[in-house]
């Protein structure tokens, strides 16, 4: 009965244990990740992403965002193990050892006057006879009547005073950490038994297994379906346009499964007629155009339309059903277009570089979805009119009036803050309010520089066939004297951070990519910390000059800087003029390039272990060909033979004179 008892108390502790090693570090992370965001929110305060409300959650949301699925599963197994901690803790004071004393009251080594007088005591308050409660009569049988007889029986007394138990020396039990009914072996919980340990151990597993291999066989790392990925590197070109790549960019499989319903029919055609200039018809062919662009998949013609609307900030109302479509159009939207720039820019011909074109597009495109900019504006005969377009109480006619009197946004930019609230408000007729929230998203708007190197590690020069070393520093700033922060992105109803990719192109060939936040600063300073490090040690650096290094570069990170480092396979030789791209993913019209002129010089350094071993497989040719000569039956092969070795010797002897000089 003992063993029983005491495995039924294991068994919970058991079951609390295993929940507790993935539930609380999972718990802690969730914390800390939700304190992270709180402190990360650096996001614009103007009156327009005020407004827009996706930084102010109303208690609905806040409900909504607690409840989540995780959130609700988090909590509930808190509660299971609350209750497990309880249940055990009562489960062990039931389960203690046997004290008489402290049942009766007493201290040990009481007198036996003293426990009789306790056992009347007790017996008034708990004995049958005055006490009709069954609770009462069940704790003086099993606990009043026994702690007494076990007091006054003078061998009871003498082994609980040696052993600590009345019956003598107990022997040692284990248990297992099981429930009751299945360790009664009476027949049929072997079964039970069995049952338990292959699901437990077999099949739970199994299972895990199978939905993480099942999710991973449909999805990539960034929550991209895998046929998104395909399609991505399909459909894509080596030249495309920034309307050619919104036409990749649709496709996507996430886009395809939008539920299409016959009540969306009325809104999309009012949609389509409010936004036909935008989609790139023929106005000499427009009835086919217009035919053409129905028979689309429906679902394709929608994801269009509503990325359309949210690109000239179409007010037409939209039913419940077509804002929810439109929200997860846009939901979707960062990663696929994450997704398609890796696509652009991964190896596509032997020499391992992606295409240039398709990568601008993509940037073009994310950044026009973010601030709510028509593409149309992103054209060369109007390109500095998209910039204005991403400020706050900014319109086509506003812009028309400002662009008389400046000739870009960075003249725009570069006035004073008198001269342009003077401009803003006589010229552009806008309140001394609005000029402040214009003035609020001008300080958040960064300013970039780009310094790039290129080098072989080692050696003052680069040949073809190096390993050479790609190292550019970013460097940001902001009026404010931010360095992250969310970009001001009214029209767009989730939150995004700025991201910034670094390619280093030809032409249209991308050698070198990789994509950089700022958001992160301990994250930047271990990168670079390592980066240096890596870089430093094996060309012989002392320890001194390596931390030196990298306190450098700790301190440029600390204030704005992000060092971005490849390794690349050095081309033939030659002069390369190459481009050092900047690209932001969400603002308009700070993109930053720079040149580099990369010089290849012809092939010379040599190391003597490969002339050695190449020597010496030249040497073992020539034997095979001398013992094949030697035997020959064919006296032409003979003739061959002698000949293959006379030329072989002279031009063994050619290469031997080249090396020489």
């Amino acid at each position: 009965m003992a063993e029983s008892e005491e495995n039924s108390v294991l068994f919970p502790i058991f079951i609390l244990t295993m929940m507790a090693i993935p539930l609380v570090p999972y718990t802690l992370v969730k914390l800390s990740r939700a304190f992270s965001k709180k402190q990360r929110s650096i996001h614009c305060q103007c009156l327009e992403c005020d407004r827009s409300g996706k930084y102010k959650r109303s208690v609905s949301q806040r409900i909504s965002s607690f409840t989540s699925c995780s959130n609700l599963t988090v909590v509930l197994l808190w509660f299971v193990m609350i209750f497990l901690i309880y249940y055990t803790k009562n489960m062990s004071r039931e389960s203690q050892l046997f004290e008489p004393f402290g049942i009766l009251g007493l201290e040990p080594g009481a007198s036996d006057s003293e426990i009789k007088r306790a056992y009347r005591r007790l017996s008034i308050q708990y004995h049958p006879d005055k006490n009709p409660d069954p609770e009462a009569n069940k704790y003086f049988v099993e606990s009043i009547a026994k702690a007494y007889q076990a007091l006054t029986d003078p061998l009871s007394r003498e082994n609980f005073e040696k052993y600590g138990h009345p019956d003598g020396r107990q022997g040692y039990t284990m248990g297992m950490a099981l429930p009751e009914f299945i360790l009664n072996m009476n027949g049929e919980s072997g079964g039970v038994l069995l049952l338990c340990t292959v699901g437990l151990c077999i099949l739970l597993p199994l299972v895990i297994a199978s939905i993480y291999l099942w999710r991973s066989s449909k999805y990539t790392g960034n929550h991209v379906k895998l046929q998104t990925r395909q399609a991505y590197f399909e459909l894509l070109q080596s030249s495309l346009t920034p309307r050619k790549v919104m036409e990749v960019f649709i496709k996507a499989t996430e886009y395809t499964e939008i539920p299409v319903r016959k009540t969306d029919d009325e809104p999309l055609q009012k949609l389509f007629t409010s936004v036909k200039s935008e989609l790139n018809l023929d106005p000499k062919k427009m009835k086919q155009d217009e035919a053409k662009f129905w028979k689309q998949n429906p679902a394709i013609v929608k994801t269009e339309l509503l990325i359309q609307k949210q690109l000239t900030r179409e007010p037409t109302a939209l039913s419940l059903t077509l804002q929810r479509d439109f929200r997860r159009v846009l939901e979707f939207a960062p990663r696929l277009l994450e997704d398609l720039m890796k696509m652009a820019i991964i190896p596509r011909n032997e020499q391992g570089r992606g295409w240039l074109s398709p990568a601008l597009g993509v940037m073009e495109v994310s950044q026009c979805i973010v601030q709510a900019v028509p593409l149309s504006a992103r054209k060369s005969s109007s390109e500095d009119i998209a910039p204005f377009l991403q400020l706050p109480h900014f319109s086509d006619s506003i812009v028309k009036s400002i662009a008389s009197q400046v000739k870009s946004f960075q003249d725009f930019q570069e006035l004073s803050c008198e001269e342009r609230s003077k401009l803003l408000r006589e010229v552009a007729g806008l309140s001394e309010t609005d000029v402040q929230d214009i003035e609020k998203v001008l300080e958040m708007i960064p300013s970039l520089n780009i310094d790039v190197t290129c080098k072989t590690e080692g050696e003052e020069g680069i040949q073809e066939g190096d390993i050479m070393t790609v190292q550019a520093w970013i460097t940001l700033k902001r009026p404010n004297g931010l360095i992250g922060t969310i970009p001001h992105s009214p029209y767009f109803p989730f939150h995004k951070e700025e991201n910034f990719w670094v390619l280093l192109a030809d032409s249209n060939n991308v050698w070198f990519f990789q994509k950089v936040n700022f958001m992160d600063e301990a994250g930047a300073i271990a990168a670079a910390s390592n980066a240096i490090t890596e870089t430093m040690e094996p060309l012989g650096a002392s320890v001194q000059e390596t931390n030196d290094a990298v306190k450098e570069a700790v301190e440029k990170v600390k204030s704005g800087s992000r060092l971005v480092m490849g390794r690349l396979l050095a081309p033939a030789e030659g002069i390369y003029n190459l481009t050092c791209f900047c690209l932001s993913d969400t603002w308009i019209g700070c993109d930053q390039k720079t040149s580099l002129k990369l010089k290849i010089l012809k092939r010379t350094r040599d190391l003597e272990g490969e002339n050695a071993e190449g020597m010496e497989e030249e040497d073992d040719e020539i034997e095979e060909e001398d013992y094949e000569s030697e035997y020959s039956e064919d006296e032409e092969d003979k003739k061959k033979g002698s000949k293959k070795k006379v030329n072989k010797k002279e031009s063994s002897s050619e290469e031997s004179g080249s090396d020489e000089e």
